[in-house]
Formats: C-alpha cells, sequence, structure tokens
C-alpha cells in the first residue's frame, strides 16, 4: 500500500545483535530520517515510525564503537509493516549466538509487508529456510559461503539487492542504503527518493542488478598512472574496437609488457576489463527509464558488443540471466 493512501506511517524495526554491523544499520535509518524530514517540511505526515529492535531492551555494541539502544523487544505479536536485519563481519557465530533471531523470521516472514536482509543478514533467512529456491544476495566475500552452507538457495553474488515477494537481500554495508532508497521510492515515489538521496549525496539507487563489482572502482585502485588513463579511455569508448596492441601503443608499452603490468596493476587482463565494463555499462542502460523501450540489439551496439547475441552470451556468463531477465528483473524491484 503507498504511504500516501495511509493515515499512519509504516513501522520499521531494525534488527541488530552484538556485533552488527554499524553502517548497515544506520544508513537505512538515515534514508527514512531524511525521507521523514522532506515530508514533514511539504507539510504532510512522516512516512516512517523507526524503531531499533533485539532479543532484548537495552544498548547493543556494533561491530565499531557505537552502540544503538533497542527500544523494541523481538516478540510476533508487536509486528512492524517492515523489518531489517542487518549483517555481521563473524556471520557464523552471530547465528549459534541468537537463535532467537531465527526463530522470529521464521515466525514472522508471512506476516509482515518486507522482511529485509542486509550483507550476511541474509543467514538469518537461509537458517529459517526462507530462501529455498529463491533468488538471494548477500556480500560477495561470504556468496559462496552462504551457496555451500545452503544450497537449495539460488545464489546471486554480483547483485546489490534482490526482492523475492515480501523477501528482500542486499549486498554488504551501502547497499543497504540502496535497498532503503528503493523502499521509499516504492512507497512514496521517485521524486521524495531523489531528495532523500541528493541529502545522502549518493545515487538515487543502483538497480538491485547491478554488479557489486564496479570497473571504475578497479581504475582507482590502479597505482600506474598511464594503465589508469587507459583505463579510463576504454570506459569512455566503449562503442569501439579496442584491440589490445592499441591501448599498449597508447600507454607507450610493449603489448607484452602492458599485458604483464594491467594485469598485475587492476587484476583482471586488458580482455576481461573491457567485457565487464561494457557489460557494467549495458546493466545501466538496461536500467534506465529512458531507454527502457530500447531493443537489446542497439544496446549491443553502444556498449561495443559484436551483436546482441554476443551480448546476451556475455549476460548469461556474467550475470547467470538474458539481458531481457535482467531488465525484467530491474522493474520487479521498482
Amino acid at each position: 500500500m503507498k504511504s500516501e493512501k495511509r493515515h499512519l506511517p509504516r513501522t520499521v524495526d531494525i534488527v541488530v545483535y552484538p556485533g552488527f554491523k554499524s553502517l548497515e544499520a544506520i544508513g537505512p535509518m538515515s534514508v527514512f530520517e531524511y525521507a521523514n524530514i522532506h515530508l514533514q517540511r511539504q507539510g504532510k505526515p512522516a512516512a516512517y515510525d523507526v524503531k531499533i529492535a533485539a532479543a532484548q531492551i537495552g544498548m547493543v555494541r556494533s561491530d565499531t564503537l557505537m552502540c544503538l539502544d533497542a527500544t523494541k523487544v523481538l516478540n510476533t505479536l508487536a509486528l512492524p509493516d517492515d523489518a531489517i536485519i542487518v549483517g555481521s563481519r563473524h556471520i557464523n557465530g552471530a547465528l549459534l549466538e541468537n537463535p532467537a533471531i531465527i526463530d522470529w523470521v521464521s515466525a514472522v516472514a508471512p506476516k509482515v509487508n518486507r522482511l529485509a536482509a542486509l550483507c550476511s543478514g541474509a543467514f538469518f533467512l537461509a537458517q529459517a529456510g526462507l530462501l529455498d529456491r529463491k533468488h538471494a544476495t548477500t556480500h560477495w566475500s561470504v556468496a559462496a559461503q552462504l551457496q555451500q552452507d545452503f544450497p537449495a538457495v539460488q545464489v546471486d553474488a554480483d547483485a546489490i539487492f534482490i526482492r523475492s515477494g515480501n523477501l528482500w537481500t542486499s549486498a554488504g554495508v551501502t547497499a543497504g542504503i540502496d535497498l532503503a532508497l528503493a523502499f521509499v521510492e516504492a512507497d512514496c515515489g521517485h521524486a521524495l527518493a531523489l531528495e532523500v538521496a541528493s541529502d545522502m549525496v549518493v545515487y538515487l539507487k543502483r538497480p538491485g542488478g547491478q554488479s557489486q563489482f564496479s570497473t571504475h572502482l578497479l581504475s582507482q585502485k590502479t597505482a600506474q598512472s598511464n594503465i589508469r588513463d587507459v583505463q579510463q579511455w576504454i570506459m569512455a569508448n566503449l562503442h569501439q574496437r579496442l584491440p589490445v596492441a592499441q591501448l599498449a601503443k597508447m600507454a607507450g608499452m610493449s603489448l607484452r609488457n602492458f599485458s604483464r603490468l594491467f594485469q598485475q596493476e587492476v587484476g583482471v587482463s586488458t580482455l576481461e576489463f573491457i567485457e565487464a565494463a561494457r557489460v557494467e555499462f549495458a546493466c545501466q542502460l538496461l536500467a534506465d527509464n529512458a531507454e527502457k523501450n530500447a531493443p537489446v540489439k542497439a544496446i549491443a551496439a553502444r556498449c561495443g558488443f559484436s551483436s546482441d547475441d554476443h551480448l546476451r552470451r556475455v549476460f548469461q556468463k556474467r550475470l547467470c540471466c538474458s539481458p531481457t531477465d535482467y531488465r525484467a528483473r530491474l522493474r520487479a524491484t521498482k
């Protein structure tokens, strides 16, 4: 139900426990607070009533020096509209030490409007059996463990966030902000979500299916300026043919030395970097409302793929879906 049709704010419980990741709690909390501030400035009622919930009332220590004051005890009677479970750097210990959270999510999952798990918080949902035969994501560093420990879960290690019915899972840390912004956009509209994102100096929304890995981040990690310049040129000219010999010449290096140094600096080969950059650009175009009716063939050409079939093969290899399915997945998260 859209928030503008509600007279009362949506209740949101952010579920924490000792050792929780502090930014994963503060990020979504800030998104909802900024949304309320903007609505109040417009003379409208607040959209969100956020509480910190835990197994016991009181201060809960995070993974940093910060503590949060839990004012609500987890129970199956006073249910929120939405619940968000944050992750932990030591998720195996967190699961063992917090069986009450597993029992709680198992009981409330069918009753709440949205149940979200951020980062390794997805392990709580998986342990309760809620993610069996469903698509889910988590932080890339524990994705393999999630798949190994819970083989019935269809783990997508690359997505920012994924929605499966009323269950939402996200990648780590700042991806919780992306998920919370998606909630605000669904509840209150695009304009308000954009205002909140502007306040927080973040993108309105990295689309749910967008990769956790970024070629822009890879380029920022490169120490050699000539290699970094080539990376930037690649990302600005993806529509062109990009033979490695030409790139080596741009860097003022032999082909052999360039290929060796690029692999050493970036961690992937030149061709792998180009393919990743093209996929990333294609994902951005597929997520762009202005491009929602663009045929796959046109997107393939803009991104430098030799054909739409080439784009489909690369998407299947990297994202385990077709460009059409990827676009459909993004629309399902809106």
